[in-house]
């Protein structure tokens, strides 16, 4: 029951978060449009849902009045995100809606896009549709994080992770398991919320990494490989590469000879060229510039000691992941050290314990 002070009944509030839900099902999967979830009611039951497609489109709200097998005169829409109002791809969702003869819209969160941006309201309103905006604002800014990230920077958002033992090893020639096998759930989960997943040679080199999701049903959303490989140092037969083609797979590099980028060019690999600077790194916020043109919205970083480092001396992570084991590792033969625990200390000072019931392994959440 709704008071003076609050505009929105519980009811309202039960609707939008089943839109969150619907929405969060989806976030990391609709390409470089935002993933948006929708509930239309009319007389106090949810007539249809809907959500983002995945790639971005159709959008939410298209989907739920398409779905729906109900007269729509009198219903009302709750969904995350101002609808869009603008001609791209597809038509505007305040079209449909218009013409579907929806009473009332509620949203929660105005967009960010100018081409949007309080627009929608408006134009719903002249054509008598009554409008709210602003319920569960709080939480759903919280999980539009991203995309308002994308948004202001044209950058992808960036997350980091690395797992550590208890003796602070990132990796051990003779113990090369470092976390349990519930924290690997946990990484292939982030793997399938991110469009694309970053390492460099050395570390595709040194484990020969699949770098896909391997969540059963999850298998089809694996992200886009980046690999960054200065003179195109990758093995030629590692996993990667024989399953590389031009939609899954792309190398940075900055000189190689001819052969080389013949041979990579043969397994149908995307090369770009970037530079470099003396110490033969990367301008790593070129290529997140570079990503973004390529619809990469999302990107997810499992990097070794020195290109973790690298990007947190240079806060280019948004948030990182730090996965810590309780046994120790061998420090004989080849082994490498995490040295940049204080400088992830000092430049993300948002720290969160993450209860993900793991067993004795742990993970912290890190933030700017």
């Amino acid at each position: 029951m709704s008071t003076k002070k609050d505009k929105f009944s519980l009811k309202d509030k039960f609707y939008m978060e089943i839109a969150l839900k619907l929405a969060n099902s989806r976030q990391g999967l609709t390409g470089s449009n935002p993933s948006v979830g929708c509930v239309i009611v009319k007389n106090d039951k949810i007539i249809s849902i809907g959500q983002t497609s995945f790639n971005g489109r159709p959008h939410a709200e298209y989907n739920a009045i398409k779905n729906c097998i109900d007269d729509l005169d009198g219903s009302k829409m709750y969904v995350t995100l101002e609808p869009c109002c603008h001609h791209g791809l597809t038509p505007p969702c305040t079209d449909i809606i218009i013409k579907s003869k929806i009473s009332e819209v509620i949203y929660s969160v105005v967009d960010i896009d100018k081409r949007v941006k309080n627009k929608s309201l408006k134009i719903l309103k002249s054509n008598n549709i009554k409008v709210k905006k602003g319920l569960l604002e709080d939480k759903i800014n919280n999980f539009y994080t991203n995309y308002f990230f994308n948004r202001k920077h044209k950058l992808p958002y960036v997350t980091g992770k690395i797992a550590v033992s208890k003796n602070n090893l990132i990796y051990s020639k003779l113990n090369k398991k470092i976390t349990n096998v519930l924290s690997d759930k946990f990484t292939h989960l982030l793997r399938y919320k991110n469009d694309a997943l970053m390492v460099s040679y050395k570390t595709l080199n040194k484990d020969n990494s699949k770098l896909n999701c391997r969540i059963r049903g999850f298998n089809n959303n694996s992200p886009k490989r980046i690999i960054l490989d200065n003179k195109l140092q990758t093995k030629i037969n590692s996993y990667v590469m024989k399953t590389a083609n031009k939609e899954n797979t792309i190398i940075f590099y900055n000189q190689a000879n001819k052969s080389k980028i013949l041979d990579f060019k043969k397994k149908k690999i995307q090369l770009i060229k970037s530079k470099v600077n003396k110490q033969g790194k990367f301008d790593v916020k070129t290529i997140l510039k570079k990503l973004y043109k390529y619809n990469c919205r999302n990107l997810l970083i499992e990097g070794g000691d020195c290109l973790t480092s690298h990007l947190l001396k240079n806060r280019i992570f948004n948030k990182f992941y730090l996965y810590k084991s309780p046994k120790n590792l061998s420090k004989k033969n080849d082994y490498l050290k995490f040295k940049s625990l204080d400088v992830l200390k000092k430049n993300y000072k948002n720290k969160f314990n993450l209860n993900l019931f793991l067993g004795k392994d742990k993970i912290t959440l890190y933030k700017n």
